[in-house]
C-alpha cells in the first residue's frame, strides 16, 4: 500500500467518493477486473460514441478531468482512469517501467471495458508516460495522443523535491509551497473542492519518486500526438520536449507543470480530420 497508513486511505477514499457523486455529467462507475487488480473507471458520453480514454498523473486520481469532461463527452464516449498505484480507487499495485506490464493492464481495461477499436488517450504528466508507451507498443490500437506536461519527451528534472524536506511539516502552507516549487505557478482554483482534496492526497499519500525511460525519436515520430507543456514547469524541461516536438508541441510561456484549462485547444485537436 502506498498510502501513509490505512486511517489516511480512508479518508482520501471517502472524500474521493464524495466529489465523484458531483461528476459533471451522467456517468457510470465500475471496477474492472485486470491481472493486476481491479482498475477503477468513470464512463460517460453516449455509449455509441468513438472513446476517449483518460489517464491523470502520479499521485491524482480522475478528479483531474472534471473541467474537461463535459465538452469532451458531448463527442465522445469517455473513459476516465484511475492508474494502478495512486490514490483513486484502483488496486495499489505499481506496475514495471520499461516493460509491457502498463500495455498488458490497458489491453484488459479496453477490453473490460468492451472496446473492440482504436482509441483516443489524452494523458497528462504520468499518465502522458503510460499512455506515449501504450501507443509505441500497440500502434494499431490508438489513433490519436493528446499530452499534457508528459513525462518521457523532456528531461525530468532532478533534486525537486529537497524542498519538501523543509515545507511540509508546516502544515497546508508547507504543501501548498512545496507544491509550487516542485510543479511551478499552479492556475487558478478549478472545480468545486478538488484543490482541498489534493491536499488530503498529499497529506497521507506516498508519490512516486523515479525516473522515467526517455523515449527515442525514432518511437515519437510514429504518433499522431499533440504535446502542450508549461513554459515554467519545474518537474520537466518543457524546452526540451519543443525542441524535440517543434511541430506537435504547444509552449504555455507562464504555466507550470499544472496547466490551466486546455479542454478547447485538446478537443479541437481530437475532432480535426473525425
Amino acid at each position: 500500500m502506498y498510502f501513509k497508513s490505512a486511517a489516511g486511505r480512508d479518508a482520501v477514499h471517502e472524500q474521493y467518493r464524495a466529489l465523484l457523486a458531483e461528476w459533471p455529467v451522467s456517468n457510470e462507475q465500475h471496477l474492472v477486473p485486470t491481472a493486476s487488480g481491479d482498475t477503477f473507471v468513470v464512463s460517460c458520453g453516449p455509449v455509441d460514441a468513438p472513446p476517449l480514454v483518460l489517464l491523470h498523473g502520479s499521485a491524482s486520481t480522475s478528479l483531474d478531468w472534471v473541467d474537461d469532461v463535459s465538452a469532451w463527452s458531448a463527442h465522445y464516449r469517455v473513459h476516465a482512469v484511475d492508474l494502478l498505484g495512486d490514490p483513486g480507487l484502483s488496486a495499489q499495485v505499481r506496475p514495471e517501467l520499461d516493460s509491457d506490464d502498463h500495455a498488458a493492464w490497458l489491453d484488459a481495461v479496453l477490453e473490460g471495458l468492451g472496446i473492440q477499436d482504436s482509441v483516443l488517450m489524452v494523458g497528462s504528466s504520468l499518465g502522458g508516460w503510460i499512455a506515449t508507451d501504450y501507443a509505441i507498443r500497440r500502434p494499431h490500437k490508438v489513433r490519436k495522443l493528446a499530452l499534457l506536461s508528459p513525462s518521457g519527451i523532456g528531461r525530468q528534472k532532478s533534486l525537486i523535491y529537497l524542498p519538501a524536506i523543509f515545507l511540509l511539516p508546516w502544515g497546508r502552507w508547507g504543501v501548498l509551497q512545496t507544491m509550487r516549487l516542485v510543479a511551478g505557478p499552479l492556475p487558478a482554483k478549478r472545480r468545486g473542492d478538488t484543490g482541498e482534496f489534493a491536499l488530503l492526497v498529499h497529506k497521507h499519500f506516498q508519490p512516486r519518486r523515479v525516473q522515467l525511460p526517455i523515449f527515442t525519436a525514432d518511437q515519437l515520430s510514429r504518433l499522431n500526438l499533440l504535446v502542450i507543456v508549461g513554459g515554467r514547469d519545474r518537474m520537466l524541461d518543457s524546452q526540451e520536449t519543443a525542441r524535440r516536438l517543434p511541430k506537435a508541441t504547444v509552449v504555455l510561456r507562464d504555466a507550470g507543470h499544472v496547466l490551466p484549462s486546455q479542454t478547447d485547444r485538446v478537443l479541437s485537436w481530437l475532432l480535426k480530420d473525425r
